[in-house]
């Protein structure tokens, strides 16, 4: 089996040579086509390849995740890094199959998608994205898991929440922003007055921002 095999997933082709890559990772009890929508909406001239693997586990309330929820914050350990090392897998064959470097591939995700996107990026030992995207998530407190940063200095970070996200607290992205910051990572860094829901308003702002990670 190909490590490409080991999640579901999309890939959307873009209309001429591609000057990138997209990686989103869906939230919590959906599928791999949700954030279908997000990608067009955040590259409309589809100059990216994008990709949109799907959580390998279906637990209560039904849909697909990526680790199981004792606590806000906290992933239960085993199906978190059970689930990271498929994902890790994935993206590490990713470059090769779509023919775009990792360093040129931006990862991000929506609520649970988002902790995976940082997890990822954040992991000491694998090659920096080329961003991370982080929508109503939260950089994840988890055994055997300390945010990497001796090596990303230049690493872009965008964090969008709602204010009044009731799913997963501001607090998280207000901590993130801090922890993100003292590191000294550029960051782009947006609160809405929503709750646990992407801004359409953000959308514009955040391809603006894809379009200045990848600027040549």
């Amino acid at each position: 089996m190909s490590d490409l095999e080991l999640l579901e997933h999309e890939v959307r082709q873009p209309d001429s040579e591609p000057r990138g890559a997209i990686v989103l990772h869906h939230g919590r009890a959906t599928d791999m086509f949700d954030l279908l929508p997000l990608l067009e909406a955040l590259d409309p001239d589809r100059t990216l390849v994008g990709v949109t693997p799907q959580g390998p586990l279906q637990l209560p309330p039904g849909g697909w995740h990526w680790y199981a929820v004792p606590r806000v914050g906290y992933p239960d350990p085993e199906t978190f890094w059970e689930t990271f090392g498929l994902l890790e897998r994935f993206c590490a064959a990713l470059p090769e199959q779509i023919g775009v470097p990792w360093e040129r591939t931006i990862i991000g995700g929506f609520s649970m998608g988002a902790v995976m996107s940082y997890a990822l990026g954040l992991s000491g030992g694998r090659p920096p994205p080329a961003g991370i995207l982080a929508l109503s998530g939260f950089i994840p407190t988890v055994e055997g898991f300390e945010p990497h940063f001796a090596d990303r200095s230049t690493l872009p970070v965008a964090l969008t929440h709602g204010s009044e996200d009731p799913i997963i607290s501001v607090d998280f992205a207000r901590r993130d922003r801090k922890t993100i910051e003292d590191a000294g990572l550029p960051l782009l860094y947006r609160e809405s007055p929503m709750g646990h829901a992407i801004d359409p308003e953000v959308i514009p702002l955040l391809s603006s921002w894809i379009d200045r990670c990848l600027a040549d």
